[in-house]
């Protein structure tokens, strides 16, 4: 504005500003994460909506460590034993609720580059799938590391297929980005708590 006068680039600009203003969600005013959406905007269903949760909602402590599983949210947490560590990750989920499990559990086993076997149910539902796919392999399905759950044939690993992250896309299992399951895998041990919500 120069001499009082306000310029066409200075309105222009403006008018720009605001209706990229328009185009942002709307939050919350209480300083919450919650956020709502124009009516208009169009639903995505692969994008992972974070809740930001506490531990002491899901575990009476955090010894050897703590990794709560939203299937709601599509959402891993995890805190270290002392909480000096706090990761969140967007994971995939089971496909079906019939494929979902959920309760207390740990980690029993931490593979690198872990053998995929399907399993009889997976392989009657698909029965073009391989019996076996080798740990390294690009197309394996459990990707570059492996959490071993306490129940069987349940797992929190990585994937090759990208698209699959933020989407109800597995046959059970929590899978997440392979850099971010290489994180976890450092950050977690054998005895680290489960907790699939």
């Amino acid at each position: 504005m120069a001499n009082g006068k306000v310029s066409r680039r200075a309105v222009l600009g403006g008018a720009v500003g605001m209706a990229g203003l328009a185009a942002l969600p709307a939050f919350a005013q209480d300083g919450s994460t919650e956020f709502s959406q124009p009516a208009s905007a169009s639903i995505r269903h692969n994008i992972s909506s974070f809740r930001m949760l506490k531990w002491q909602d899901y575990f009476d402590n955090t010894r050897n460590g703590v990794i709560l599983a939203d299937t709601t949210s599509r959402a891993l947490h995890f805190w270290s034993e002392d909480e000096s560590i706090y990761r969140l990750y967007p994971t995939s989920v089971p496909l079906t609720e019939e494929l979902t499990r959920r309760g207390m559990t740990s980690v029993i086993q931490k593979v690198v580059n872990p053998t995929w076997r399907p399993t009889a149910s997976m392989l009657q539902r698909h029965p073009e799938w391989p019996p076996v796919v080798e740990g390294g392999a690009p197309d394996n399905p459990l990707g570059t590391r492996a959490l071993y759950l306490g129940w069987p044939a349940y797992r929190i690993h990585g994937t090759h297929d990208t698209r699959k992250i933020g989407r109800r896309s597995s046959s059970g299992c929590i899978g997440l980005y392979n850099e971010h399951i290489e994180e976890l895998f450092e950050l977690a041990k054998v005895g680290t708590q489960v907790r699939l919500i």
